[in-house]
């Protein structure tokens, strides 16, 4: 095997994560580590391909070797595609937005319903509303 430091380690906790998140159909934890280690093994694999692909001549089982492990890099964008719709289904969401460490600025239809403020009555008539009724003499 060519790439054999950190290389398997991190593809192979990968594809445990990926068992795990399989069986565990409810889990949302479990996809999204799988999500997040896929996206993180794209980028170590650019890193450890780049780094330690060997420059001299190769045998036949490294040329092999590479190009499976570079097929694989290929694959993965799409393999992140199918977890990402996997995640969505099962209700997840992703945190990637610019307030996910802080305090969220957006205003939904959430209304609160401890308030001091009198209701209003839908059916009451113009009297009740405050209004003044016209009298006819």
């Amino acid at each position: 095997m060519v790439f054999w430091h950190a290389y398997p380690w991190a593809n192979f906790t990968v594809l445990a994560l990926g068992v795990w998140a399989v069986a565990q159909r409810d889990s949302i934890d479990a996809i999204g580590m799988f999500l997040g280690g896929l996206v993180a093994t794209i980028f170590l694999d650019i890193i450890h391909i780049s780094i330690f692909y060997p420059k001299s001549t190769l045998g036949d089982t490294g040329r092999f070797s590479a190009g499976m492990a570079i097929l694989s890099l290929l694959l993965k964008p799409f393999s992140c595609c199918l977890v990402y719709h996997m995640l969505r289904e099962r209700g997840g969401v992703l945190s990637l937005r610019p307030d996910f460490l802080g305090p969220s600025q957006e205003h939904g239809t959430y209304q609160t319903i401890d308030t001091t403020e009198e209701p209003a009555e839908h059916f009451a008539g113009p009297e009740g509303r405050g209004q003044a009724t016209p009298r006819g003499y």
